[in-house]
């Protein structure tokens, strides 16, 4: 009997297009290489980041269905590309087009899969349940750690202002982890004093 392969295929079909992911470039740069991030650099490490503090997680969570969120959350930058989370304008045709993005590319899985893929990723984008509110302060809190470790790199480059962090990233990881966005808004604080904002926009 010749086995049927179909779903395999379709599996690796969708796998081997999320290797694109690799080739998205973030505004952020690892703190020991001078090349920018990739996101599928950063889903993974802000996995990493949700498992190492879930412990000071506001409420009770299910860490491997967090991980999961984060797993999938950036996949449709595969045709997006990313854009800063400080972008002012467009963030309704942005999101759109992401939606778009995504339902292609989980469409190339078996469809119960795709389904299922598709609910963890609206779930992330709705930050309604515990596990988003949390995945989405781990999002928050990956980039401002490397800010904080190379001098405000991206925040510096892309002229962001103290104020904008505060608003967009703080505020989001006090949402969802109250005791890591304490204590990260000191440390925007004192990168602020310490010249990590352009100057000519704070």
């Amino acid at each position: 009997m010749t086995p049927d392969y179909t779903q395999l295929e379709r599996q690796i079909a969708f796998i081997l297009e999320i290797d694109k992911l690799k080739g998205v470039l973030r505004k952020n740069k690892p703190i020991t290489l001078e090349r920018h991030e990739n996101s599928a650099e950063h889903s993974w490490q802000v996995a990493l980041l949700a498992m190492a503090l879930q412990p000071h997680a506001d409420e009770p969570l299910d860490i491997d269905k967090v991980i999961r969120l984060l797993l999938v959350h950036d996949i449709g930058e595969v045709d997006t590309g990313d854009t800063i989370v400080y972008a002012e304008d467009g963030e309704a045709e942005r999101k759109a087009a992401e939606l778009t993005a995504v339902k292609r590319i989980f469409g190339l899985l078996p469809p119960e899969q795709a389904v299922e893929m598709l609910a963890l990723w609206q779930e992330f984008e709705a930050n309604q349940t515990a596990e988003a509110r949390f995945a989405n302060a781990m999002d928050r809190l990956m980039p401002m750690l490397l800010n904080l470790n190379r001098e405000g790199q991206s925040w510096r480059e892309n002229g962001i202002r103290k104020e904008q962090v505060m608003a967009k990233a703080v505020n989001k990881v006090q949402a969802g982890c109250r005791l890591a966005g304490d204590w990260v808004a000191g440390q925007v604080d004192a990168a602020a004093e310490k010249g990590y904002f352009d100057p000519t926009r704070n």
